[in-house]
């Protein structure tokens, strides 16, 4: 791998600490002993500090890769990894009956008007019980979503401080959304507290909820029939509906959304015909025709939606037209089937996992699919998120 300049790349220096965002008020005489954006133990970053969380699911090896500077962690190993999923920052490996938790030391705040970037130590940070299959987070609580249909609420001061403090699990779909929870079972979406009491109906059905996705419009849950859009406004919650097009049979329905974070554009597989590309700001639903896809991603706001195929071809097409734009051989070899490369997609680059060249690509999406990076490894990355944006 090529090294970068790194001096130009870290963390800014402790006195861009002491500057408060533009537009601030007047600071007291205690902000200024604690600065607007400051983090303890964290160092504030001008740029997105985005890494990569690998996993060996063969050999059980963890590895961090610093997309700024290239280096490579190593963490302790994890034996028989199932499945990765982050919220951001932490990610979440499935292992056994057992989720174990790494601090990737990466991850912004968004303030809506203004994003801090910080930077921290890599670390694991414990585990929880069951299998982890999605995570979602405030600044209070995190909501990881286990295989067995219940979901734990972790505390999130405690688990940024290296502490995992796992309340009881709440049955169904949770995801915290508002200042609130927001939880999906067979009879409904409710608005509860973020300790997990109370419930409030959202009045549009969902039935068979599976699949989630947090965008700036609100909350998406992937419904039997369409997707149910949970929104809200000055403490009041509305539901909306965004129906399939037509009847879908559930071997074609979208149950796992992938989006770039930031964007309303989410992609799904719809079973062996293609991907669904789902317009969350316009509420539609359209089906690319791509036949059987291993991964997919939506980049959104003009951008393609990707797809990988088991050839190892990457693929682009325009989102609104369905028509192919670009594709290039990527992997070293097909996938085999059980293999889990899948697309991670951030605000210029695309990166795709090749198990078994022991590779990850960063691919330029935006420019006929270059690879820009390749990043050559000690293991075989089976699963991979990115954090840090």
């Amino acid at each position: 791998m090529r090294a970068h300049n790194k001096a130009a790349a870290l963390a800014l220096s402790a006195g861009l600490l002491l500057t408060a965002c533009g537009g601030d008020p007047q600071p007291r005489q205690d902000a200024e002993a604690t600065p607007h954006g400051y983090v303890e133990g964290a160092e504030e970053a001008a740029e997105a500090q985005s890494r990569l969380v690998l996993a060996d699911a063969r050999g059980g090896a963890v590895r961090v890769l610093d997309l700024i500077t290239e280096e490579v962690t190593r963490l302790d190993d994890i034996p028989a990894v199932e499945g990765i999923s982050t919220d951001g920052r932490f990610a979440y490996l499935a292992a056994g009956e057992s989720t174990h938790v790494v601090d990737s030391g990466a991850w912004m705040v968004d303030h809506g008007d203004h994003v801090h970037y910080y930077r921290a130590d890599i670390r694991g940070a414990g585990r929880i019980d069951g299998n982890a299959v999605a995570a979602n987070t405030d600044s209070a609580v995190t909501a990881v979503a286990l295989e067995d249909g219940t979901t734990a609420l972790l505390d999130r001061p405690a688990l940024e401080d290296g502490d995992v403090r796992a309340r009881e699990p709440v049955e169904g779909i949770a995801v915290p959304y508002g200042q609130r929870l927001l939880v999906a079972t067979n009879d409904g979406v409710t608005v509860r507290e973020r300790r997990g009491e109370g419930a409030r109906a959202i009045g549009e059905p969902c039935p068979d909820p599976e699949g989630t996705a947090v965008t700036r419009r609100g909350v998406v849950f992937g419904c039997a029939d369409g997707a149910l859009l949970v929104s809200e406004d000055d403490g009041a919650f509305t539901g909306a509906k965004i129906p399939y097009p037509q009847s879908v049979p559930d071997a074609e329905r979208a149950t796992e959304f992938t989006h770039r974070p930031g964007s309303a554009t989410l992609a799904a597989a719809a079973g062996q015909r293609g991907v669904w590309s789902l317009d969350v700001s316009e509420r539609s639903w359209s089906r690319i025709e791509t036949g059987p896809v291993v991964a997919a991603n939506a980049v959104g706001e003009g951008g393609p939606l990707l797809t990988l195929t088991a050839d190892g071809v990457l693929h682009a097409y325009d989102s609104a037209t369905g028509e192919q734009i670009a594709s290039r051989s990527l992997l070293t070899a097909p996938i085999d089937a059980g293999a889990t490369p899948v697309i991670q997609v951030d605000t210029s680059r695309a990166y795709v996992n090749d198990p078994a060249g022991r590779r990850v690509y960063e691919v330029d999406y935006n420019d006929d699919l270059r690879v820009a990076r390749t990043f050559e490894l000690d293991i075989e990355p089976a699963h991979l998120v990115e954090t840090g944006r």
